[in-house]
């Protein structure tokens, strides 16, 4: 990234201030020989910073200007899902998944997905009508609990958003049949198994009223 025209001020000031010998009224110039273009002597603008952000890193940030910032030592990218947390008379909605499904095939699951090029109420708003025909509001949802997880094997980590929707239109339907096989109401205090477990894990810190959980991660 070139020098911004702020810095590149800053920094033609403080040349100036140290060297200021260039800032004398020039001498009458010469004229030039035929077919050549007269110029000056004063260093170009871009050669001014240039120079002092050599001899001065300091002030430029303690870096040259247009150096970027190195990333974090072992920083990788973060898968972000979406989980639709539905409560209805003291029962929480759970689906069966298929069991060739590549992931948790035949434990029971919330309806959940991957977040697109999209927002991550965007997703949940979309996956909760693509999976199971149900129509919601951005605006009757809220964040209840997050898990952070460290995934084995290489993967990347994942961010687990789980999503209370306060109000929602339609009955739960199948229409993903090749990836859940059935939608049922559960009791919180009595969840089926098997049941993914960072699922459980998170149904657990929503109905104690915890916001965030970790999972996975060496300590």
């Amino acid at each position: 990234m070139p020098p911004t025209s702020s810095a590149i001020r800053k920094t033609v000031k403080a040349y100036f201030d140290r060297h200021p010998a260039p800032r004398a009224a020039p001498t009458e110039p010469t004229a030039a020989p035929a077919g050549v273009t007269a110029r000056t002597t004063l260093p170009s603008s871009r050669a001014l910073p240039e120079r002092h952000a050599a001899e001065y890193p300091a002030a430029l940030g303690g870096a040259a200007a247009g150096t970027p910032a190195s990333a974090p030592s072992g920083t990788v990218p973060h898968v972000v899902d979406v989980h639709l947390y539905l409560e209805r008379d003291g029962q929480i909605l759970l689906g069966l998944r298929h069991p060739d499904s590549p992931y948790a095939g035949g434990s029971w699951h919330v309806l959940a997905g991957h977040c697109e090029a999209e927002s991550a109420t965007a997703c949940l708003v979309r996956e909760a009508y693509e999976e199971a025909g149900l129509v919601i509001d951005p605006a009757d949802v809220e964040l209840v609990h997050t898990v952070h997880m460290a995934s084995p094997h290489g993967a990347l980590p994942r961010v687990q958003l789980f999503f209370r929707a306060r109000r929602w239109k339609g009955t739960p339907e199948l229409r993903e049949p090749d990836k859940c096989v059935a939608w049922r109401w559960w009791k919180g205090g009595d969840l089926p198994e098997p049941i993914v477990p960072y699922t459980r894990t998170a149904i657990d810190g929503i109905q104690a009223g915890r916001t965030y959980t970790e999972l996975g991660w060496a300590r």
